[in-house]
Formats: structure tokens, C-alpha cells, sequence
């Protein structure tokens, strides 16, 4: 080329593809490199931008032409959040050289690089996932479970429970974090429930007649263990079944212990009745036996006098079914005592009187160291007393004689 054409050779091609004007020594010249270039430029304008053959081939072309391109796929994480930023602030955030930042939402936890880098193999510089998080396994409680609904995952609910006779320690639900644990410490399953014991009802009953005790039996109760049903032996306070008992009311208690030491017990009554007459008093002047407690059904009293009282009325009473005394109240008389017939006059619990003056021993007046025997002799009256000198009469105008001298002042 001459010195034109080296003046035209770029500057007449881009001085004509700019402003489509040249100079007009070199315009002829210029004209088909004007053309070319522009064709070329189209050419990579329109079909560069699109994917090639070549694109795979990263030496083919110069980086500047695919670094503004979507070159790796699409980022899109299950259960998590991509966030991508393009180089040098270019549009397309899967360009070559593009990075992105991975985060996985709550309850799950990133496996694999937090960071990505869209490399020149169009591939992506690591595979990344976000797997949901799962707490430890809970430990299966004595005596007991739980249940669970969705296993040892994140925000899965667990509930314990405790088999029969058991009583739940601790927290009923727990609940799986996004930190990984439990809300709530391991649940456990105790015996606090105490065993079972249940005793008979109340026993009543009624003494036999002329008895005060009355022998009561029943089955000695069994105690249960609501938990693992193992007792320890069962412990009585109180008199034991076929005992006999007083007139009253008793009190029986029967207590069982389990493994876990818990107590059950049970309590009932034994009431015993004694049917009753009304108390009866001895006869002023007289004595009273009784047998058994003296007025219970079936009890018999007897009746005296003392000495110079002769009964009158009942000798004996028994206490009846209707709870009635039998027979009539006694009661004690004083006796008179006559010379002329002593014996006649004889009291249930009279002493002989000794007598100087006579010599028949059999005759017995009626008397008592209490008392005063009468003895009528010619209008007068004789009190023959005893004290702790001996016995004496004493009288005013009484005269004490002989059988034979008495008979000789009767009149004829």
C-alpha cells in the first residue's frame, strides 16, 4: 500500500463506520475493509451473546466476552435461601466468577460449603443441602414411653406416659429445638401411688346371755400394688380375727408397704353391745349377789337379809330378753321375837343367844351385832344387844328366867 493507503487502512474504516464519511483519495480504497469490519461486528453482536460450540473451549475466546453471560445453571436449595452477587457488579448473578452465599432456613442445617463460586467448567464449586436437624435420641423411662410425631426431628413433639400404678416425674412433652436439644429435661416414672388395702365393714354384735364378750372373725384383707404388685407383709393394730371381744367399740387397722416404701391402710370398728336391765340395789337391811356384771341379759341376783329381817318379795331376779327383771323387788322386815316360841321367829340369819339361864342350846333367838332381838315378858321389853364386850340384855323392868320359872308366871 502507498502512504494512502496506510492512512486509510484503520483510520479510513473506522472513520467510515462511525460516520460513514472518508476521505475521498482513500474511499475507494477503504470502502470493502469498511464493509467487512462492519459485518464482523454484527456478526459477534448478534450471534455472540448466544451458546456456541466454542463456548466450552474457554482459550477460544478472550475472557471479556462471557464474563457479563449467564454461564453456571441456576442455584435453588431445598429448605434454604441463595443469595448471589455477579462480578464487578455485572446483571447476570450465574456469570463466571459469580458468588453465592447459602443459608438454610430455620430447622435445618447447611451440608456443604456456605459459599459458591461459579467456575469456568460451568459448574458450581461445591453441592451443598440442607438436611432438617434432629435432636438426640430420648432415652426410653422405666416403667413406661413416649410417643413421638415425628420422631427426633426439628419441631417434632414427644409425650411420655407410665404404665398403670406409676406417676410421671418431670415434664409430659418435650419438644425438638432448632438448637438441637430438648425443651425439657428426660422425663421418669416413679411408684408414689400406694397400694391398695380394703378391710371389711363395720362388725356389730351382741354378747351372748350372762356374757360380756362376744368372739368376732373375718378374712384377713389382702393388699394389691397397683405398680409391680410385690407387698411387703401386712401389719395389724388391734386384736386379731377370733379374738373375743369386751363391750365396746375397737378399732382395727391393717397397713401394707410396697418396694417403693408407699404406705396403704385400711381401718374399720368392732362394736360390741351388751344388753342391759336397769341396776338393782340391795334391800335396805339385806344383801344382793349378782352373777356375771350384775345387770347384763341373762344375770341373776339373789337377795338376803340380815340378821333380825326376815325377806319379803323375790329371793331372786333374772334379767330377761325384754331387758325386765323377773319376779318383784324385795325387801327386808324386822322380825319379832317371842319367848314362848323363839324358834318360830328365826331370821335367814339369825345367832344363837346364849343363855346362862338355860340349858336347851337348840333354841335360837333371832339377832345380829347389829340389831336388837325382842323378848316380851309380862308387858316389858328386852333388847339383848352385842358390842365389842361381849353381848348383854338391856331393858328396864326385864327379867330373864328359865324355862320352868317363865311357865310358873304364865297365868293359868
Amino acid at each position: 500500500m502507498n502512504g494512502h493507503g496506510s492512512f486509510c487502512s484503520w483510520s479510513c474504516i473506522l472513520i467510515a463506520s462511525l460516520a460513514w464519511t472518508a476521505p475521498n483519495q482513500c474511499f475507494e480504497m477503504c470502502i470493502p475493509v469498511m464493509w467487512l469490519f462492519l459485518l464482523q461486528f454484527l456478526f459477534f453482536f448478534i450471534v455472540g451473546s448466544g451458546d456456541s460450540p466454542l463456548e466450552d473451549d474457554e482459550a477460544g475466546y478472550p475472557h471479556t466476552r462471557y464474563k457479563d453471560t449467564p454461564w453456571c445453571s441456576p442455584l435453588k436449595v431445598k429448605y434454604g435461601d441463595v443469595y448471589c452477587r455477579a462480578p464487578q457488579g455485572g446483571y447476570y448473578k450465574t456469570a463466571l466468577g459469580s458468588r453465592c452465599d447459602i443459608r438454610c432456613r430455620k430447622g435445618y442445617e447447611l451440608h456443604g460449603s456456605s459459599q459458591l463460586i461459579c467456575q469456568s467448567n460451568k459448574r458450581w464449586s461445591d453441592k451443598v443441602i440442607c438436611k432438617q436437624k434432629r435432636c438426640p435420641t430420648l432415652a426410653m423411662p422405666a416403667n413406661g414411653g413416649f410417643k413421638c410425631v415425628d420422631g427426633a426431628y426439628f419441631n417434632s413433639r414427644c409425650e411420655y406416659y407410665c404404665s398403670p400404678g406409676y406417676t410421671l416425674k418431670g415434664e409430659r412433652t418435650v419438644t425438638c429445638m432448632d438448637s438441637k436439644a430438648w425443651s425439657g429435661r428426660p422425663a421418669s416414672c416413679v411408684d408414689m401411688e400406694p397400694p391398695r388395702i380394703k378391710c371389711p365393714s363395720v362388725k356389730e354384735r351382741i354378747a351372748e346371755p350372762n356374757k360380756l364378750t362376744v368372739r368376732v372373725s373375718w378374712e384377713t384383707p389382702e393388699g394389691r400394688d397397683t405398680a409391680d404388685g410385690i407387698l411387703t407383709d401386712v401389719i395389724l393394730k388391734g386384736l386379731p380375727p377370733g379374738s373375743h371381744f369386751p363391750e365396746g367399740d375397737h378399732r382395727i387397722q391393717y397397713t401394707v408397704y410396697d418396694r417403693a416404701e408407699n404406705k396403704g391402710t385400711c381401718k374399720f370398728r368392732v362394736k360390741v353391745r351388751v344388753r342391759r336391765c336397769g341396776k338393782l340395789n340391795a334391800p335396805e337391811n339385806g344383801y344382793m349377789k349378782c352373777s356375771s356384771d350384775g345387770d347384763n341379759y341373762g344375770a341373776t341376783c339373789e337377795f338376803s337379809c340380815i340378821g333380825g329381817y326376815e325377806l319379803q318379795g323375790s329371793p331372786a331376779r333374772v334379767c330377761q330378753s325384754n331387758l325386765a327383771w323377773s319376779g318383784t323387788e324385795p325387801t327386808c322386815a324386822a322380825i319379832p321375837v317371842w319367848p314362848g316360841s323363839p324358834t318360830h321367829h328365826r331370821g335367814r340369819t339369825g345367832r344363837r343367844v346364849p343363855d346362862p339361864y338355860r340349858q336347851d342350846r337348840n333354841k335360837d333367838y333371832a339377832s345380829s351385832p347389829s340389831s336388837a332381838a325382842q323378848v316380851v315378858t309380862s308387858n316389858s321389853t328386852l333388847f339383848l344387844q352385842y358390842g365389842a364386850s361381849g353381848q348383854a340384855w338391856h331393858g328396864q323392868g326385864a327379867l330373864c328366867l328359865s324355862g320352868d320359872a317363865r311357865d310358873s308366871l304364865q297365868p293359868d
